[in-house]
């Protein structure tokens, strides 16, 4: 009747890697480049530039996206996000405002969202991600381990 239950694995309590938080470009911050990588990304300053994200994009109430084409696998948009969105898994919440296009395979929008700009949706997304570079070998690590 009172059955202790299951222990939970580590690998099945922790949600996978792309969906975490694991940098935060914190409100009055202002970036100007290109993000790339695996991993969840959070904004809530400014972002102006190219993003290609392996993982979580979130731009929260006080953040600001301005990129020609943001490529995620999953975009949660709370903020502003100006430009066209490629992702799987795309969601406005009621704060969120975006002024472009989106082509995505799942697609939620909560009352009070804002959107000008065409919607397609799609069977399946290719996201053509950058592979992340390899770190070169460290010529003075070679030269020590030749003598």
């Amino acid at each position: 009747m009172f059955r202790r239950k299951a222990s939970v694995s580590k690998e099945q309590a922790a949600p996978p890697p792309t969906e975490r938080i694991t940098s935060v470009v914190a409100d009055g911050i202002n970036l100007r480049g290109k993000l790339t990588g695996s991993g969840g990304v959070r904004v809530e300053g400014a972002f102006e530039g190219e993003i290609e994200l392996d993982g979580l994009l979130v731009i929260g109430q006080t953040g600001r996206v301005t990129c020609e084409q943001l490529r995620a696998r999953h975009v949660i948009v709370a903020g502003a996000m100006r430009g066209d969105i490629l992702a799987e898994k795309v969601e406005i919440r009621a704060t969120g405002r975006v002024w472009g296009d989106v082509v995505t395979v799942s697609m939620s929008t909560e009352e009070g969202a804002f959107l000008r700009g065409q919607i397609q949706m799609e069977g399946s997304v290719e996201l053509e991600l950058t592979p992340p570079p390899t770190p070169e070998p460290d010529a003075e690590a070679d030269n020590s381990a030749s003598k």
